[in-house]
Order: structure tokens, then C-alpha cells, then sequence
């Protein structure tokens, strides 16, 4: 399991239900990363995609404590044991945790990478993940050149877990 992100200098994600910025480079590459693969994700995540309609091309399934909350079109799981069960199906290397916070909080120890865009900028955000660059078991192990949209600089990460690899 791998997980992808974009986050700001202070490894802000979102605000609002939203997300920080979109950077058309970085949705191409979310885009062409997830392809084929299984998403999982929170209900609040899963709301915010466009028109509040699942990826498509893409098994999307969602972490959602609400038994009510059933869209179609995913597989929607209540707890880490049922995901556990329904992602025992899939290649573990097939599947991407998009969000949002409390889902990356509950998942990255089980993730092996991380796809991190770092934002070089600050914005004002109310949900984050995980600094992984102070976190002893993460390891920053690939990163592109410094790369712009809009006067935004940004860069794209990998971080390997060696707890995992």
C-alpha cells in the first residue's frame, strides 16, 4: 500500500474540505499514479471529488464509520478490519491512500511509499499530514527538480517506510 498526497510547507492538505491548490502537473500525475489501481479513502475525501462521483478507471473504496452512508459505484467499509478484509483481494502494491487526514493517520503505517508533492508555500490549512521528513521510519529517497505553476514552486517526493522495505 502506497500513499499519495500534496501538501504545503507546513504539510497542510486541506482547508474547508478542499484542497490546498491544484497544480494541473500534479493532478496528471495523481491521475496517471492511480490509474488501474484501488483508492481508498474517507467519506469527506470521496465528497470533495468532482461532482462527488468516484474516480473512474480506478476501484474506489471508502473508510466510513457512518453504516448509512452508502454511495454507489464504491466499496464502502466501516472499519480497518473489514478494509483489511476487502483489500486482501488486491495486489497490496495496487493500492493508494488519497485522504484525507484521519485515513492517512490511521493507513501510512501500513504504507510502504509515499508520493508526496511539496508545495513551497504556506497556506492556511486545517487538515495535515504527517511531517515525514521527522519521522525516524520514513526515508526521502527520490526528489524531481524544482518545478512552477502560477508562481508556485513545487517539487515531487518519494518516501520509502524502511520499517516495510
Amino acid at each position: 500500500m502506497k500513499a499519495i498526497v500534496n501538501v504545503d510547507l507546513n504539510w497542510g492538505i486541506g482547508c474547508n474540505g478542499k484542497l490546498l491548490v491544484r497544480i494541473p502537473e500534479d493532478m496528471r500525475f495523481f491521475k496517471q499514479t492511480t490509474l488501474g489501481k484501488i483508492v481508498v479513502m474517507g467519506r469527506e475525501t470521496f465528497e470533495s471529488l468532482p461532482g462527488g462521483l468516484p474516480l473512474i478507471d480506478r476501484t474506489n473504496i471508502i473508510l466510513s464509520r457512518n453504516n448509512d452512508y452508502n454511495p454507489s459505484g464504491v466499496i464502502k467499509c466501516s472499519s480497518i478490519f473489514d478494509l483489511n478484509l476487502k483489500l486482501s483481494q488486491y495486489n497490496f502494491d495496487d493500492v493508494f491512500v488519497i485522504g484525507g487526514e484521519t485515513v492517512y493517520k490511521q493507513l501510512l503505517p501500513f504504507c510502504s511509499e509515499a508520493y508526496v508533492t511539496k508545495v513551497q508555500t504556506k497556506f492556511g490549512a486545517d487538515k495535515f499530514f504527517v511531517n515525514l521528513d521527522l519521522e525516524d521510519d520514513w526515508e526521502l529517497i527520490e526528489e524531481s527538480d524544482a518545478k512552477a505553476y502560477n508562481d508556485i514552486n513545487f517539487r515531487f517526493c518519494r518516501y520509502i517506510n524502511k520499517k516495510i522495505l
